[in-house]
């Protein structure tokens, strides 16, 4: 296949109506805390073993069709050597990565923040690929104040995503594309909308710039949320302020829309979803949930052996409640059932 193929087929094998991305990405520092939650070492033996947990689940790829892994988990296998990439494969779950490096202070823009990574990105990208991985994902993340974020922030973040989306689709690999407007602070939903919009319109005015095939990419935004230390906005409310910013900013072109958790507890990202599945749009509206899929599975696995079939049950639940989600048939009744 050309490049143009491969792109395709992998967009093909990852957006359908019902199922969405694992993100199971967490850097070291970030599992350790994970972890430590549960009063569990995080090691390589106890990352890999988590991990596997993850991509056993029998029936996972009935509802998640991706998951992005992180640098060290593409080089780890299971129990009986196989290695993890081909793990999600067997089920149909297209293995990814992520390849950005953390942030740090925008040099001229106080409070906002720039993503690292960059420098080596196309050898990296082509070692994970022999490696099994066949998209990547890039965040930039955009604090809320005052002032923030910058016209500066937001030009040099929406730089950032699409020189690393052009490197990828030239190499053959689907960019998962992530701004994420942060809900941290006291703002409301009015403010967020106005910075989401402000974010997106910069992120695909220079995606076009950098001549990045919308068809050939998905994009990772956060819900238009209040911050957290405002209120909880319910979920209709969030739908159609979500949904006015998209149809304003988001190409029909994209094929699928796979929203980031973003802070929210995994019923309340579940109910969002299905509130805005029930308005639509032209995109697939999907999940590209890290802790509001796995935060259950951690909770029942503790770190033991003897758990391991509870956490993939957990798993497996809140899978299947995000993809009735997409179909907008969930109900808050559903989690209290088995």
């Amino acid at each position: 296949m050309n490049t143009d193929q491969r792109l395709q087929q992998t967009i093909n094998d990852m957006v359908d109506d019902r199922r969405g991305i694992l993100a199971a990405d967490e850097s070291a520092p970030t599992i350790k805390k994970r972890f430590a939650a549960i009063n569990l070492e995080s090691t390589e033996a106890t990352r890999s073993s988590y991990r596997s947990l993850l991509l056993e689940t029998p029936g996972l790829g009935e509802y998640i069709s991706g998951v992005i892994l992180f640098e060290e988990t593409l080089t780890q296998a299971n129990a009986a050597g196989t290695p993890l990439p081909a793990v999600a494969w067997h089920q149909k779950i297209v293995p990814g990565i992520k390849v950005d490096k953390g942030t740090e202070a925008l040099a001229g823009a106080p409070g906002d923040l720039i993503t690292k990574g960059l420098d080596g990105l196309a050898d990296r990208l082509v070692t994970y690929v022999e490696q099994g991985a066949r998209f990547a994902k890039w965040r930039e993340v955009y604090p809320i104040t005052d002032i923030n974020p910058t016209p500066l922030g937001l030009h040099a973040n929406a730089e950032r995503l699409a020189h690393y989306a052009k490197t990828c689709q030239e190499l053959g690999v689907v960019p998962i594309v992530e701004p994420e407007v942060l809900m941290d602070g006291n703002h409301d939903i009015a403010r967020c909308a106005v910075v989401t919009e402000q974010v997106l319109h910069a992120v695909f005015n220079v995606l076009l710039r950098y001549g990045v095939t919308l068809e050939h990419m998905i994009l990772k935004p956060n819900m238009v949320l209040p911050g957290k230390d405002c209120r909880i906005a319910p979920p209709e409310e969030i739908a159609e302020a979500t949904l006015n910013i998209f149809r304003r900013t988001i190409p029909a072109a994209v094929p699928s829309i796979n929203f980031l958790s973003g802070g929210q507890t995994p019923e309340e990202a579940t109910a969002n979803l299905n509130a805005i599945n029930q308005i639509g749009g032209p995109w697939q509206l999907s999940i590209s949930y890290g802790r509001a899929l796995q935060q259950p599975v951690l909770q029942a696995w503790q770190g033991k052996a003897e758990n391991i079939s509870a956490a993939q049950a957990a798993l497996l639940k809140r899978a299947r409640l995000n993809s009735l989600a997409r179909l907008g048939k969930y109900a808050a009744v559903m989690e209290t059932k088995a």
